[in-house]
Parts: C-alpha cells; sequence; structure tokens
C-alpha cells in the first residue's frame, strides 16, 4: 500500500493538521470544529481513523456517525469539506495517495450524509383505516 501510495503515518498526520487547520477557518465549517477542546487529542483520533481508512491498520474503534451527530450537518458542509479535503490532498500526497485518499473520503462523506441528514420524502397520503368513513 505505501509503496504504490506514498501514503504512511506521517504523511497522514501531516496531510490532517494541514486540512483540519484550514476546515477550522474555513467561515462555513469552522464552527463544527468549535467544540473540540483538544486539539491534539482530536488529531491523534483523526489519524487513527484515516490510518485505518486508508492504510487498513485497524487501529479505529470510534462511531464516525455518532461522532457528527450533534452537528446539524447540511449537504454544503459536505460538499465543503470535500473540496477543501480534495485541494489539501492534491498539495499533500503523489498522484495515486491523493486518488487512494479521495475515493475513501467521498465514500465517507456519502455515508455520512445519507445517515445524518434526513431524506425531504414527500408526505404520503394517509390511507383510510378500516371503518373510516369517506
Amino acid at each position: 500500500m505505501t509503496e504504490a501510495t506514498g501514503l504512511d503515518r506521517p504523511a497522514i498526520e501531516a496531510f490532517l493538521r494541514a486540512f483540519y487547520g484550514a476546515a477550522r477557518q474555513d467561515p462555513l465549517l469552522g464552527p463544527a470544529f468549535a467544540g473540540v477542546a483538544d486539539w491534539e487529542a482530536h488529531i491523534a483520533q483523526l489519524t487513527r481513523f484515516w490510518c485505518s481508512v486508508a492504510l487498513m491498520t485497524g487501529e479505529y474503534h470510534g462511531q464516525p456517525m455518532r461522532a457528527h451527530a450533534h452537528l446539524d450537518l447540511a449537504p454544503e458542509h459536505f460538499s465543503r469539506w470535500l473540496a477543501l479535503f480534495e485541494r489539501t490532498a492534491c498539495a499533500s500526497f503523489s498522484p495515486e495517495g491523493a486518488g487512494h485518499m479521495l475515493d475513501r473520503a467521498r465514500r465517507i462523506a456519502r455515508s455520512l450524509e445519507m445517515g445524518l441528514i434526513p431524506l425531504a420524502l414527500p408526505a404520503s397520503p394517509r390511507r383510510p383505516a378500516p371503518g373510516d368513513h369517506p
């Protein structure tokens, strides 16, 4: 994996520091990070997560859906997050490494967005219950 992509723990951690440093300054994304009290601990957790995802280390055992549930995220948060992630990944990694990370980031963002944002479905008409009169 590392030979093909150039990805390893130090490269991923450096990327995460650059990416989340920019995300914290972003007008849309920044408020979501305001509640993080200990950034070193958060970066360590993010590094475990992304090493598990990108390098298959299996060291992350958290619950990403639950961790993001309180943030009141909207589709535009995911779009901005992905755009910033892509820009930072392309500046931080080889094309192979960036592609590897972006493939996983897109899947994760799609999964979180589907899990955290309710679908806007049209209301279904109420069916009469037995015994209802028209």
